[in-house]
């Protein structure tokens, strides 16, 4: 990378650690760090959603899903789409209410309310292992992107760059400063991608005509996916929309259940089509340049010994001018930053609120000293998402495992706890252990599933099944 995209690049993190320097000050008590004092608007939460959601993972895989299968790799954020105007309408009206009355920090909180404290930790448990892996991956996808483009550095040392600036940063500004720089990194993310990247590498691998001779039609078609892999992306996002420390955050973060619902309708709308096929259509420039040797540094190396989720990023190191490369790359690691911090707070808020909450921050703690705490939890998750992401090689599936791991066994509580008058906290508990379990075991056993199925559709079947069961039972007994 030229000297004039370090500096660029420089300024870019400069800036995002100035923020969280800023809010730094600002935070007075718990609830500015974790969610915002409660005063929000929709504009801020919605970019924000969108984000986390669709942050640096998303942006990476799905580039290397635009690089394997082509425009029809956009319809694993059209599943995104429903699950944000879904929790929109069936959530968000029973939650924002919900927070403004009991205060709410956390998401297990909400198991803590219709269920029992037994409940709530266990749901705590739960979500802080699934954001560790959400965090790990976007530290993760940070790496590729920066060994792609800076020579000589590797992807560990990378990874540890990414993840000490992403770490700092979050633990001094807490949820102000990840909402604030989240817009600011939304909007040069859309910038980067609109006016550089497509453009750019739309032109430098030889416009349409060169894309549909080297290209099979089906990379040009939206039909090139199986209808079980459409379902596993169904099963695995649309239920996160529910079950989301981060998305509970802002919530609870909103002005009130209006601003909250309008700014999950803006999240929807910016994850599919705009998002969803940006990355696919960069990713799949990146298989056009690959096949037609413009990658000159890997000239030996063949498709099937390639990792996909490396193609964007080589292309945009091959063919951006020395300031642009800079622009673009800031760009990208915005989208990557803002899950990683987003990630990183949601993880912590579940062990300094629903996991250790009673011992770690006593009632009788001033407001410094609990934010104080606050920090220190949230820098030492960060070390252990690092350390994570250091054992892991591809992003989209090291957080497709932490979405299924969260899902099978979060999901179900949830829409239990949503739609029936008494929920059952024997039923909840049940479920939550049973689905994870099946999912983790399918997966670490590397159980061949029928139809090429997901784990967490066996998962969540089986949390189902218990808590209908417990429930059942529980009834009857009584």
């Amino acid at each position: 990378m030229h000297v004039v995209d370090l500096i660029i690049f420089l300024i870019y993190f400069i800036v995002m650690l100035g923020v969280g320097f800023f809010f730094m000050r600002k935070n007075q008590n718990s609830d500015d760090y974790y969610v915002g004092g409660r005063q929000m608007g929709s504009f801020h939460v919605g970019l924000s959603v969108v984000a986390t959601d669709v942050g640096g993972g998303f942006s990476i895989g799905l580039g290397g899903l635009g690089f394997v299968m082509g425009l029809s790799g956009s319809w694993m954020l059209f599943t995104g789409l429903i699950g944000a105007w879904l929790s929109a309408v069936v959530l968000i009206p029973k939650i924002s209410t919900l927070s403004k009355k009991l205060n709410l920090l956390t998401f297990p909180q909400v198991f803590k309310h219709f269920y029992n404290e037994k409940v709530a930790l266990t749901a705590g448990i739960i979500s802080a292992i699934g954001y560790l892996g959400f965090t790990s991956s976007q530290i993760l996808a940070g790496a590729k992107l920066a060994s792609a483009s800076f020579s000589g550095l590797s992807t560990s040392n990378a990874l540890y760059i990414m993840g000490a600036i992403a770490v700092i940063y979050t633990v001094l500004g807490g949820i102000k400063a990840v909402i604030y720089t989240d817009t600011v990194q939304w909007i040069i993310l859309m910038s980067g991608l609109i006016f550089i990247g497509i453009p750019f590498a739309y032109q430098a691998v030889g416009g349409y005509e060169v894309i549909v001779k080297t290209l099979p039609d089906a990379f040009l078609s939206f039909k090139n996916i199986t209808w079980q892999k459409l379902v596993n992306w169904g099963v695995t996002i649309i239920p996160i929309w529910f079950v989301g420390m981060t998305l509970y955050q802002r919530i609870y973060a909103c002005k009130g259940k209006k601003e909250a619902q309008k700014a999950w309708f803006i999240a929807g709308i910016f994850e599919w089509p705009l998002m969803a096929l940006m990355g696919v259509v960069l990713g799949l420039f990146a298989r056009v340049a690959f096949e037609n040797g413009v990658f000159t540094s890997i000239s030996s190396t063949s498709i099937d010994n390639f990792d996909p989720e490396m193609g964007l990023p080589l292309l945009l190191k091959q063919i951006l001018p020395v300031g642009l490369m800079g622009l673009m790359m800031s760009a990208y690691f915005s989208a990557i930053m803002s899950t990683a911090d987003s990630c990183l707070m949601a993880a912590s808020g579940n062990i300094n609120t629903d996991i250790f909450g009673k011992y770690l921050v006593k009632k009788s703690y001033s407001h410094t000293k609990a934010i104080r705490i606050s920090q220190i939890i949230t820098f030492v998750i960060g070390i252990v998402a690092i350390w994570i992401a250091s054992a892991m090689q591809n992003v989209l599936q090291l957080m497709l495992y932490s979405y299924a791991f969260m899902v099978s066994g979060l999901f179900i509580p949830v829409i239990g706890a949503i739609f029936l008058k008494k929920a059952n906290s024997t039923a909840a508990l049940a479920s939550m252990v049973s689905g994870g379990c099946i999912t983790l075991a399918l997966i670490l056993l590397e159980i061949k599933l029928p139809y090429g199925l997901d784990a967490n559709i066996f998962g969540i079947t089986g949390s189902l099944l218990v808590y209908v069961l417990f429930t059942v039972f529980g009834k009857k007994r009584n």
